[in-house]
């Protein structure tokens, strides 16, 4: 029987193997996109999500729950995206006290610029060395695993409170 206070060897194994395999992909994600790109990680999902939403504009609120990231560490990441032309901050159309992130044209070309090579190092590292089912399986367990902790999610990732209009 599993003790609740450890973890046993198949379950460590299945942790470190995810703390490893996370690390040594993300350093090189982070190195493509930074010689690809100039870019950081942080930088190129805000492109994304951008990229991914109809109309390419997000509350940035909305963005920094959906990235989890801090709201501060976002707003800076936006600033360093404004000053290169590939985002525009402007107040929100709905509600003046919120932000909202749009994507410029500068900022489309250069996730298609980044695009091809990031996508060429997540195939080679993660997806070429597994079968199509295994890639299937991972995908659902990895999802499951994810729904689960955003039921109590971090501040960074929890979405934040709306006021009621009176």
């Amino acid at each position: 029987m599993t003790s609740p206070e450890r973890l046993d060897p198949t379950e460590l194994g299945a942790f470190f193997a995810l703390m490893e395999v996370s690390s040594l992909l993300q350093h090189a994600v982070d190195q493509q996109l930074r010689t690809d790109g100039g870019l950081t990680n942080v930088q190129f999902k805000v492109l994304m999500a951008l990229r991914e939403t109809p109309g390419g504009q997000l509350r940035m609120t909305d963005l920094a729950d959906s990235l989890v990231v801090s709201r501060s560490g976002l707003t800076y990441q936006a600033g360093l995206l404004e000053n290169a032309g590939l985002v525009v901050r402007a107040p929100s159309p709905e509600d003046e006290r919120s932000t909202t992130v749009s994507l410029t044209a500068e900022g489309r070309e250069r996730i298609e610029t980044v695009l091809s090579g990031h996508v060429a190092v997540v195939r080679r590292l993660l997806i070429d060395p597994l079968s199509r089912a295994e890639v299937s399986a991972l995908g659902d367990a990895l999802t499951r695993v994810r729904d689960h902790m955003r039921t109590d999610p971090p501040r960074s990732a929890a979405p934040r409170a709306r006021r009621r209009s009176s």
